[in-house]
């Protein structure tokens, strides 16, 4: 049975709590009471109201948004890897704070430009306007990398930090079949070869797994893309085919 509010032990402060009180975060029972739209804010911080860009979300983003940075559990190799064995990629979400960030900055980003679309393309991609002619192959799938930017994943999902996220941007399409909302056997089969070449080379495969998000997954859909993921690869590698890209969330 319950006991009445006024008979329930505060809960016990620890480590954690007195670093959240040194940020002017909420601490303790404070946060089990909180709207998710202030957890993980420093009071000082607080707005008066649910921010535009934190309202009508999904289930999923509201649980994730409700939890406290410390207690989210990052996922391990062992389970990313089980993750994109049975194409559960709605399994996979932000560290709480991360994706608040990235939903506010979306935001910004939208109001901007007009899309997500033109930022990544003018702004990350280095592809031109946007325009049709500027996402024109060059060649077929994979033959030419101009056609093809490696850059790491702006708002990776939380996975453990020995974990490399990366994004493969193509100017090329990745071919769907309408019926399973899934890539074709041919595409799986070019992108798998891609990756061995690309990635596998460098880093044992045991520790490289790729996936393609669903199309009701995906944040960005004119550009095409897949996702690489490499547990603790050489990171003097990881600069050399990216170009020394930094990811968004890291300047933020």
């Amino acid at each position: 049975m319950l006991a009445p509010p006024s008979l329930v032990s505060a809960p016990e402060t620890t480590s954690i709590d007195q670093e959240k009180e040194k940020d002017n975060l909420p601490t303790g029972a404070d946060v089990l009471t909180l709207p998710f739209w202030l957890v993980n804010v420093p009071r000082s911080e607080w707005p008066e109201e649910c921010p535009g860009f934190l309202r009508d979300l999904p289930l999923k983003s509201i649980r994730c948004l409700s939890t406290p940075d410390e207690l989210y559990q990052r996922q391990g190799w062992e389970t990313v890897t089980e993750i994109v064995r049975t194409n559960r990629i709605d399994r996979f979400q932000r560290v709480p704070s991360d994706l608040r960030k990235y939903l506010q900055y979306t935001a910004q980003i939208k109001a901007k430009y007009g899309s997500v679309m033109k930022f990544v393309v003018r702004e990350r991609l280095r592809f031109g306007e946007g325009e049709p002619e500027d996402l024109r192959p060059r060649g077929k799938p994979f033959e030419y990398d101009e056609d093809i930017k490696i850059l790491y994943n702006d708002w990776p999902y939380g996975v453990e930090k020995d974990i490399v996220h990366l994004v493969v941007w193509t100017k090329f399409e990745l071919e769907d079949d309408p019926a399973t909302d899934d890539l074709t056997p041919k595409a799986r089969r070019e992108i798998e070869e891609y990756v061995q070449k690309t990635f596998c080379s460098r880093v044992p495969p045991e520790q490289v797994v790729w996936f393609k998000n669903w199309k009701s997954l995906k944040s960005i859909h004119a550009v095409e893309h897949f996702h690489v993921m490499l547990k603790d690869p050489d990171l003097d590698f990881i600069k050399e085919i990216t170009g020394g890209d930094v990811p968004l969330v890291a300047t933020i």
